[in-house]
């Protein structure tokens, strides 16, 4: 119900709920994935790659309503607009996108156009499904060693601190994907595990801890660092 566009409806939903779905969120990415993978599929069949890597990219904003894509445009204002923790809030609470948001979403979508398409053609829904899990597990892992900066947002009801075991059922969720991996592909874990570092010790400077948008901006630019990651390793290993 939350993180994506799904009808999915309960009678006695309780905001407190959404505190359970947090382990779950990798999870979630792996569906996300799995229906992207599915439309550029199917595109495959008829049309070129790079159409076919847009119309997936199309089915993933869909299914979540823009939502992680929405949190990085209003992150990237606010962390480049606003000079104090109040004015940078301000900033992402505004509905309006401005400059900073506008080229930073469009970059990053740009970013992961290219470097999906230009993945192995067999390789690319393996690369989108493991690339949604992994990436919300970043988000996780914000949640778990950072603490929520506003009195009310429509994160709120996720912002309890996740116990060991919860961590656990995430970063299964989130890795699992990774099985289906060559080795030489594994490095690219080193350019998600720099721009998780970079980002975290951003929001920590500037406003103290995460907010929702936060958490969107950190999914997205993970999930680039891990697609050019692959492209990178993939170079690499030719190399030798």
């Amino acid at each position: 119900m939350f993180f994506t566009r799904i009808p999915i409806h309960f009678n006695d939903f309780n905001e407190t709920d959404l505190n359970k779905s947090t382990r779950f969120f990798p999870l979630v990415g792996i569906l996300v994935g799995v229906a992207g993978a599915l439309v550029f599929w199917m595109s495959d069949i008829l049309l070129p790659v790079e159409i076919s890597v847009l119309l997936s990219m199309v089915a993933t904003i869909l299914l979540t309503g823009a939502f992680h894509e929405d949190g990085l445009a209003d992150a990237v204002d606010g962390l480049g607009g606003g000079w104090h923790k109040e004015q940078v809030l301000a900033i992402m609470v505004d509905s309006r996108i401005g400059s900073y948001g506008a080229i930073g979403l469009a970059l990053v979508l740009l970013i992961k156009y290219q470097s999906l398409s230009y993945q192995t053609l067999a390789f690319i829904p393996v690369a989108m499904i493991a690339g949604h899990a992994l990436s919300r597990l970043c988000a996780v892992l914000v949640m778990f060693t950072q603490s929520y900066v506003k009195a009310e947002g429509k994160s709120k009801p996720l912002a309890t601190q996740l116990n060991i075991t919860e961590l656990a059922i995430a970063t299964f969720f989130g890795l699992l994907p990774l099985i289906f991996l060559e080795m030489k592909y594994f490095a690219a874990l080193i350019p998600v595990a720099i721009v998780w570092l970079w980002f975290s010790a951003k929001i920590k400077a500037r406003i103290g801890g995460y907010t929702g948008d936060c958490l969107g901006a950190m999914q997205q630019l993970t999930e680039v660092a891990f697609y050019t990651g692959l492209l990178a390793s993939a170079a690499m290993f030719e190399a030798l």
